[in-house]
C-alpha cells in the first residue's frame, strides 16, 4: 500500500509540474488524470480507511489553510461564514435528501439524508486551490475560505446522527442541535487550549526545528482528541490553526520561515494525493454499484438530478440570504455614519444610548468599544461566483466510506452502494464542471474590487509608515546613547537607506561592521514591535502584516549571515 501512494503522489507531482507550465489548474489535470488511469487493466484499487483520510490527511490540511488565514479576517465576514458553512449544510441537506429519496429507488428518506449530508460540505482543499489559481477577490476568498474551514464540521456532526438513525445504533447525545452545539463549543476550546498551550512551549523551547515539530504534531493532537471526547475535530484542528498563525509573529524568524517552507511543501504533497486519489476511484465505484444491481444509465440519472439539486440549493441560499444581508448592511452603514458624524462634531457617540438617569461620569465611562465599520457585501456577480464553487472532495468521499456495511439488527445498510457511488460521481462532477468553468467565469465577470485594492494598497501605505516611523524612533534612541564619531556616521547611514532623512553626507571612513549588525536588528526589532502592536489594535490588516513580516524575515535572515564572524 505505501508503494502505491508513494507512486500516486510521484505521478501527481509531474502531473501537477507539467499542468503549471501549461497554465492549466493542477489539481482538476490531477484529478481527469486519475480518472483515465482507473480504467488500466490490473490496475490495483488504492483505498483507503475513512478514518485514516479524516485523522491523518484531513487534519495536516486544515490547519495549514487555518494558520495561513488571518483570523480578523475570518471575524470580518464571520456572518457570511457560519451563513454558509452551517445554516446552508443544515438547508443543503434537508433540501438535497428529499430530492435523492424521490428519485433514486434503492434510497429510503434517512439513507437519503445520509447521501446528502456525504455531500453537503464543500471542500476545504478544493476551494482554496482553485479559488487561488483563479484570482478571486480577497473579500471572496475569504469568505470561501472560512465556509470550507467550518462547513465540515456541521456536515460530519448530520452525518454522524443521520447514520445512527439508520443503521439503530445512538448517537453521543441523541438531539441533533444539542448534540452540534456540544461538538462545537468543545471542539473550539479545545482547540484553544491545545493552540495556545503549543506555542506557549514553542515560545519556550526557542528551537526552530521542534517548534516545527510541533506544528506538525498539533494538528493531530487536537482532531484525535476532540473525537475522543465526541466533538468536532474539525472545529479544534481549526481553532488550534487560528491560535499558531495568530501568535506566530511573535515567534523567531528562523521558526516563521522554517514553518513556512515546511506546511507549503505538505500543502503540495497533500493536495495532489488527494486529488489522485479522488480520480482513481471511478472505475471501482462503478464496478460496485453495478455487482449491487444498479445500471449505470441509473447510476448517472440520478447523480446528474443530485448534482443538479446541489447546484440549484447553493444558489438559492446564497441568493436569498444576500437580501438580508443588504439590509443588514444598510442598518449597519447608518449606525457608522452616525457614529463618525458625532465624533466629528466632537460629540459622545454613546450619549444617546445612555439611560438618562444614569450618570457616567466615573473612570469607566465612555469606554465602549469602538465600532468598526461594516463590511460591504459582495455584490451579485460575486455572489455568481460564490455559488459556483461548491466543489465536493475528499471529505465527500471519506464520509461515505465511512457509511457501515450493516445495520444493528444485521441488516445491510440501505442504498450504501448507491451512496457510495453517488456520491463519488457528484463529487467528480463538481470538480470537472465546476472546476473547469471557474476560471472563465471569473475572467467574463471581471471581478476586480476597486474598493479591496484601495483598501490594501492603504494598509501596506500604513505599514510602511508606520516601520519607517518605529525605525525612526529606535535611530533616536540609539543616536542618544552612542555618540562616538562611527555611531553617528552608522546612525546617518541607515537614516538614508531607510529614506528617514534628507541628509546626504557620506561617511569619512568605514563603519564598525559589529555595531551596524547590532543597531540593524535593533531596527529590525522596533519595526516590528510597531507592526504588531497596530494589529493588536486593530489598526493594520493582519494580512498585510504577514506579508510586510515575510519581507523583512529575509531581511533578518541577510543581516545574520552577514553579521555572522567568516
Amino acid at each position: 500500500m505505501f508503494a502505491h501512494i508513494l507512486i500516486v503522489i510521484i505521478a501527481a507531482i509531474a502531473i501537477s509540474a507539467f499542468a503549471e507550465r501549461k497554465n492549466i489548474q493542477p489539481a482538476i489535470l490531477v484529478a481527469m488524470v486519475g480518472l483515465a488511469a482507473s480504467f488500466i487493466p490490473g490496475l490495483p484499487r488504492l483505498e483507503l480507511e475513512p478514518e485514516i483520510i479524516l485523522g491523518i490527511v484531513l487534519p495536516p490540511m486544515l490547519f495549514s489553510a487555518a494558520s495561513d488565514f488571518s483570523f480578523t479576517s475570518f471575524a470580518k465576514r464571520l456572518s457570511s461564514i457560519v451563513n454558509l458553512g452551517v445554516f446552508m449544510v443544515f438547508a443543503a441537506t434537508a433540501a438535497v435528501g428529499v430530492v435523492a429519496a424521490a428519485i433514486v429507488p434503492e434510497l429510503t428518506l434517512p439513507a437519503a439524508l445520509v447521501l446528502a449530508a456525504v455531500l453537503a460540505p464543500p471542500d476545504a482543499v478544493t476551494a482554496i486551490t482553485i479559488g487561488r489559481k483563479a484570482g478571486l477577490p480577497t473579500g471572496l476568498m475569504t469568505v470561501l475560505k472560512g465556509e470550507s474551514l467550518i462547513n465540515d464540521a456541521a456536515a460530519l456532526t448530520i452525518f454522524a446522527a443521520a447514520v445512527a438513525g439508520v443503521a439503530g445504533t445512538h448517537a453521543f447525545i441523541d438531539n441533533l442541535p444539542l448534540y452540534f452545539l456540544y461538538s462545537s463549543v468543545v471542539g473550539i476550546l479545545l482547540g484553544l487550549i491545545i493552540g495556545n498551550f503549543a506555542q506557549f512551549a514553542r515560545r519556550k523551547l526557542g528551537n526552530p526545528s521542534l517548534s516545527t515539530v510541533i506544528s506538525v504534531i498539533v494538528p493531530f493532537a487536537a482532531y484525535l482528541l476532540a473525537e475522543e471526547l465526541h466533538a468536532s475535530g474539525v472545529l479544534a484542528v481549526v481553532t488550534a490553526g487560528f491560535a499558531i498563525g495568530h501568535h506566530a509573529v511573535e515567534s523567531s524568524y528562523q521558526e516563521r520561515m522554517q514553518e513556512r517552507e515546511f506546511w507549503r511543501t505538505a500543502d503540495t504533497l497533500l493536495e495532489t494525493f488527494v486529488f489522485a486519489y479522488i480520480g482513481l476511484q471511478l472505475r471501482f465505484v462503478i464496478n460496485d454499484a453495478g455487482e449491487a444491481g444498479i445500471g449505470l444509465v441509473a447510476l448517472l440519472l440520478a447523480a446528474t438530478a443530485v448534482f443538479l439539486a446541489t447546484v440549484a440549493i447553493r444558489f438559492i441560499w446564497v441568493f436569498g440570504t444576500a437580501i438580508f444581508g443588504r439590509w443588514r448592511y444598510r442598518a449597519g452603514q447608518k449606525r457608522w455614519d452616525e457614529y463618525t458624524a458625532a465624533v466629528a462634531r466632537g460629540e459622545d457617540p454613546f450619549a444617546s444610548k445612555r439611560r438618562p438617569q444614569r450618570q457616567d461620569t466615573g473612570p469607566n465611562a465612555r469606554r465602549r468599544p469602538r465600532p468598526e465599520a461594516p463590511q460591504p457585501p459582495l455584490s451579485w456577480k460575486e455572489n455568481i461566483v460564490l455559488s459556483w464553487t461548491g466543489m465536493r472532495g475528499v471529505v465527500t468521499l471519506a464520509a461515505a466510506a465511512g457509511v457501515p456495511a450493516v445495520t444493528v439488527s444485521g441488516l445491510p445498510f440501505p442504498g450504501r452502494e448507491a451512496i457510495l457511488a453517488i456520491a463519488f460521481l457528484v463529487t467528480i462532477a463538481t470538480l470537472v464542471i465546476q472546476g473547469l468553468t471557474l476560471p472563465w467565469l471569473i475572467k467574463h465577470l471581471d471581478l476586480s474590487d476597486p474598493r479591496a485594492d484601495k483598501y490594501i494598497a492603504d494598509q501596506e501605505a500604513l505599514a510602511h509608515k508606520l516601520a519607517r516611523e518605529a525605525a525612526n524612533a529606535a535611530l533616536q534612541e540609539y543616536s542618544e546613547t552612542h555618540d562616538s564619531p562611527s555611531s553617528r556616521r552608522m546612525v546617518e547611514m541607515m537614516a538614508r537607506r531607510n529614506k528617514l532623512t534628507t541628509q546626504v553626507e557620506q561617511p569619512e571612513r568605514v563603519i564598525d561592521q559589529d555595531e551596524a549588525f547590532e543597531l540593524g536588528n535593533i531596527m529590525l526589532a522596533a519595526r516590528r514591535k510597531r507592526l504588531i502592536t497596530a494589529r493588536d489594535e486593530r489598526v493594520l490588516d493582519e494580512t498585510v502584516l504577514r506579508d510586510v513580516l515575510e519581507q523583512m524575515d529575509l531581511e533578518q535572515a541577510f543581516l545574520d549571515s552577514r553579521g555572522k564572524p567568516a
